[in-house]
């Protein structure tokens, strides 16, 4: 990793109790795994890929230190001749990968792993660490940015994220579903994402008065000052202590207060008596930024039925560790095994319906329409089927054969989704900047229906089936029972 770390033994114990078996089966064919999940956080309309860079790099450094062999060693789990494979291990497959910052669905591949079996199944717990966690804050970044209709939102996390990683990789992923900066310094420093802070209330207690303390910052960051006014009274103390700063030493010197900053209380009351105030004084350019406790549900409110005069949001817990759905719940599994050098479709079933898998070695497709650029379904493939834009496409449901829909010739564009990433455990793929990565998700935001963007009972968008695929899966659950 860019840290120095090694962290390929991050990785659920029984990846490397059936490689053993594998092995001593001489078991080298390579397999086809998929990587998806099955239902939105927060029962949204869609989720935000993230987390790829997490997997190039852990790809890229697959290998296991001396100190790694000799603790599996100590284990006495592992043969001699097992453990002088993984000494050597590197990864040697193919990955095709969604982009990061596409709008995804349940139950469509975000990542398609062709590999020997050993390898593939090797890589299975760091792909779902990574995409489950970046995918799961980019997620509930875009709600909390959508609810905030065009006001900035920061990510204010880091003190309540689930250790180092989670606050820098969360900040990452809040950054590509559209926050404007992080609080997260390291963030900032290996991402490149704008940092952001001011005061916190220790910093005005230690100062003899709540005056000073605002003097003393505006003389150090006097082109950048907003100050915390609920320390002590938000409306006779505070507002008035950062007024008084700004019409005694900031404007006389040719500066302007940036904002001030309330962290609890009646928000959307605060925020109104604010505004007025500041509005009184010739300050109408001093932002009012608000933190504390905040989601979605309450900046929707606060924006479309309290009224509020609020120009930025700080979210942190609610964030950082999607608090109202903190599990994303990606799934990795087995969809096709080579046999005599043919690849074997291979499907898992079960009595709910929602966890029967989509079976064999697959491409994923969206389809847009031609008049608007919207998008209007998802299409799963077999490897070997080529969409074609001058033929009447008819698409499935993935159980029912007489849910159906065609579209005509020409009325729609297709676009496959997965793209390579690896080839033969090299990385082919160009890594975009973070920035393109962000720009890109914006994008591909305005291609949904404004009711897919829905919190509550969002339409569902469809990701279907081609009817070669549906008959192989049809067939392959009614062979099985």
């Amino acid at each position: 990793m860019k840290d120095g770390r090694n962290l390929s033994l991050v990785m659920d114990f029984y990846e490397l109790t059936m490689s053993q078996v594998y092995f001593n089966d001489h078991k080298e064919e390579e397999v086809v795994f998929d990587l998806f999940y099955r239902r939105n956080p927060d029962d949204g309309g869609f989720a935000i890929f993230a987390g790829l860079n997490q997997v190039v790099e852990y790809i890229q450094d697959l290998s296991f230190t001396h100190e790694q062999i000799e603790y599996l060693r100590s284990l006495n789990r592992f043969t001699d001749e097992f453990l002088e494979y993984l000494s050597n291990v590197r990864f040697t497959g193919d990955i095709w990968a969604i982009p990061e910052g596409t709008p995804v669905f349940p139950y469509e591949p975000l990542i398609k792993v062709r590999a020997p079996l050993i390898e593939a199944q090797l890589v299975e717990t760091a792909l779902l660490l990574a995409i489950n966690h970046q995918t799961l804050i980019a997620t509930k970044a875009r709600r909390i940015v959508q609810a905030a209709k065009g006001k900035a939102v920061m990510e204010f996390g880091a003190r309540r994220a689930h250790n180092f990683d989670s606050a820098i990789q969360g900040a990452r992923a809040a950054y590509i579903a559209g926050v404007a900066g992080t609080a997260t310094t390291e963030a900032g420093m290996q991402s490149s994402i704008p940092v952001l802070g001011t005061m916190a209330h220790s910093f005005v207690q230690s100062f003899p008065t709540e005056y000073e303390a605002f003097l003393e910052y505006a003389k150090t960051y006097p082109n950048s000052c907003t100050v915390l006014i609920d320390t002590y009274n938000t409306l006779k103390s505070g507002l008035e202590n950062a007024i008084r700063v700004a019409k005694e030493y900031l404007e006389p010197n040719g500066y302007r207060l940036k904002g001030v900053r309330i962290d609890s209380g009646d928000m959307a009351y605060l925020s109104k008596k604010i505004r007025h105030r500041l509005d009184q004084e010739g300050m109408q350019d001093c932002s009012i930024v608000v933190s504390n406790s905040l989601d979605e549900y309450l900046i929707e409110s606060l924006v479309d039925r309290q009224g509020a005069k609020i120009d930025s949001y700080g979210v942190g817990e609610n964030m950082i560790v999607s608090k109202n759905a903190p599990v994303f719940g990606g799934v990795y599994k087995l969809a096709a095994l080579e046999e005599n050098g043919v690849m074997v479709p291979k499907i898992k079933i079960s009595e709910n319906e929602e966890k029967i898998t989509n079976p064999g070695d697959k491409r994923l497709y969206r389809i847009y329409n031609n008049e608007d650029g919207k998008a209007i379904a998802d299409l799963i493939a077999l490897s070997e089927e080529e969409i074609r834009e001058d033929q009447d496409l008819t698409i499935y449901h993935p159980m029912s054969k007489w849910k159906s829909k065609t579209l005509e010739a020409g009325t729609f564009e297709v676009r496959e989704l997965l793209v390579p990433i690896f080839e033969k455990g090299k990385l082919v793929y160009n890594m975009p900047s973070l920035v393109g990565v962000r720009d890109y998700c914006a994008r591909e935001l305005e291609t949904l229906w404004d009711e897919i963007k829905r919190f509550t009972n969002p339409q569902e968008y469809y990701v279907d089936l081609t009817e070669k695929l549906l008959d192989l899966k049809i067939s392959m659950i009614q062979e099985k029972r």
